[in-house]
């Protein structure tokens, strides 16, 4: 089969897994096509590879769950960007645990706090 793509098209995405919250990118060349009955069809490329389409079939990278938040691109990046600008981890970790200890004060007691998606979210979410 040696058709030539009619279009193509340069897309990225940004994904969220929400098993383990592992967050990346990638950037794909989406080709359209014509085959010999006159059927269209598209090709995903990323990084030159044949690979399925990210829409359909998204797997985290990190730990192979099925449960991914597709975005557009540079939500990932720019979180990312947001965490190195923070002060070093050890200060991080210490205004963590204070803030900890300042809720907890006034906090329900521990089994009563219920997770909800859109707390761990909260990094991807628009402002």
């Amino acid at each position: 089969m040696s058709e030539i793509a009619a279009t193509t098209v340069h897309e990225a995405y940004a994904f969220a897994c929400m098993r383990c919250g592992y967050g990346w990118e990638q950037a794909y060349e989406i080709e359209h096509h014509v085959d010999a009955s006159n059927h269209a069809f598209v090709v995903y490329k990323a990084d030159g590879e044949r690979v399925p389409s990210p829409l359909s079939t998204p797997t985290c990278t990190n730990c192979g769950g099925h449960v991914v938040r597709i975005m557009r691109a540079g939500r990932v990046s720019t979180v990312q960007q947001l965490l190195q600008n923070r002060p070093s981890a050890v200060d991080a970790e210490a205004e963590a645990r204070e803030a900890v200890a300042a809720t907890a004060a006034t906090a329900a007691p521990a089994g009563d706090h219920h997770w909800h998606l859109s707390d761990l979210l909260h990094p991807f979410q628009r402002r």
